[in-house]
Parts: structure tokens; sequence; C-alpha cells
């Protein structure tokens, strides 16, 4: 199955992207916010014109009383500032909205990551709060806060 966005298309993750993928979260720019994950089984690629530029993920908490689904999002560096991002959170977006029936969706960008938080705005994310000492990074063996965002069905531009 594919996602079309206006830009980007998302795809399931197939073996041959593993490389590909391995080198976009080693880049500094990247790296600095996620940490090398141990296999992209469960991501999307985000493709553009045929070259995978990065990847998706989403988890769906399905308890009925509190359902909702979070997003994750890493692009290569040289494909920053262009858009691209914030197509491939909106495409998912649609999907989780429109075919998996979530009324709400979150994101927890580091709370000084300053680009994915005006990427995530421009789809209709919200603040909500800093969740304090929220993620550890392993580059300094610090723990640093994270925003959290959400989005509601009908905020999503």
């Amino acid at each position: 199955m594919e996602l079309r966005g206006d830009k980007v298309v998302l795809r399931p993750v197939n073996v041959g992207d593993g490389p590909t993928l391995h080198r976009i979260v080693r880049e500094p720019e990247v790296a600095a916010w996620w940490p090398p994950p141990d296999d992209f089984e469960d991501m999307w690629a985000v493709v553009l014109d045929g070259e995978v530029i990065g990847a998706i993920r989403f988890e769906e908490e399905t308890d009925p009383d509190f359902r909702h689904a979070g997003i994750d999002v890493f692009l290569t560096a040289r494909h920053h500032g262009r858009g691209l991002g914030t197509d491939a959170v909106r495409t998912l977006a649609r999907w989780l909205i429109a075919e998996r029936g979530h009324h709400r969706l979150t994101i927890d960008p580091a709370a000084d990551n300053t680009v994915a938080i005006r990427s995530y705005t421009k789809v209709g994310f919200k603040p909500v709060g800093t969740m304090r000492a929220y993620w550890h990074d392993h580059r300094t063996d610090t723990w640093e806060d994270g925003l959290l965002m959400d989005l509601l069905a009908d905020e999503l531009t």
C-alpha cells in the first residue's frame, strides 16, 4: 500500500531500504534527535521521486477509552527545510484519521527542536505541554525535555 502526499509517497519499508535509512539516522542533523533504531520494520519509507529520503512511523493506542495514534518522522538533512517532513506527517495524519478512525493524534519532538515543532504546527498540531526529562540523549548522556503536541481530526490543515 502507498500513501500519496503532495510531494512525497509513503510506503512500507522493505529490506533494501535498510542501508539508506541507517545512513540517514547517522547524519549529525538527524542523530541529534533520533537514536539509531534496531530495525525499521514497522516504519514507512518517505519517498521523493523514487528516492528514499527518510522514514515515518505510527503507534496506536487501541483501548477504546483512550484511542489515539502517535507519529514519529525523520528525513535526510539534505531535504530539510523543503516542506517534505510536513507533507509526510500530513499524509500519514490524513490516513490515520480517515482510514484508521482516530480522532486525536500526538507527536513529541524534543522541546528545543524548533524546526520540527514549526513543521508539525503547519499540519495543525498544537502544544499540550513540556514533558520534563523525557528522552535520553545518548550523545551527551543527559535527559532532555520533550514537547507533547496533539491534533484533533477537525484541526488537520
